[in-house]
């Protein structure tokens, strides 16, 4: 038997063998029909890590939460399609696409399609809890029409 941690983590149809599918949060009503798997980061032996690799899904019309953060994200769309606002723009995603979130920008996941929205999303391991806008964030955020149509808190 080796010691060295090394491994593959085995997938069939968007989930991965031995790594929990999980509620993508336990409580509010600012989502809508998202789950998450944590890849790489948290499991034995992947402290030295720098970041943590999860799967989400949006089920068609699902949503995640509307949310902002100092640390950054980048998030590969692997299925489906859906759109992304982010800040003051809403932009389309789809397969292969790969999106930037900046620090402390708002933005929220939507899937359009008729197939689930799914995404890898690598944060850093050190990173800051969410932050849900206030109420004048959710008015700034309004002015901008195809923000104001997509976002929901």
């Amino acid at each position: 038997m080796s010691s060295n941690p090394s491994k593959i983590i085995r997938a069939a149809d968007y989930r991965w063998e031995s790594v929990p599918l999980r509620e993508y949060k336990t409580e509010g009503t600012h989502f809508k029909d998202i789950t998450r798997q944590t890849l790489m980061g948290e499991g034995e032996g992947e402290e030295a890590l720098q970041q943590i690799t999860r799967y989400f899904e949006v089920q068609p019309g699902g949503y995640s939460t509307l949310e902002r953060h100092e640390h950054t994200h980048a998030v590969v769309i692997l299925r489906g399609a859906g759109e992304v606002i982010l800040e003051d723009r809403v932009e389309e995603v789809g397969l292969h696409d790969c999106v930037y979130i900046a620090p402390m920008t708002f933005h929220q996941f939507h899937a359009t399609g008729d197939e689930p929205l799914g995404f890898l999303c690598i944060v850093s391991r050190e990173r800051d809890r969410p932050q849900l806008p206030e109420k004048d964030d959710i008015e700034r955020l309004q002015q901008v029409e195809a923000v104001k149509r997509l976002l929901r808190t």
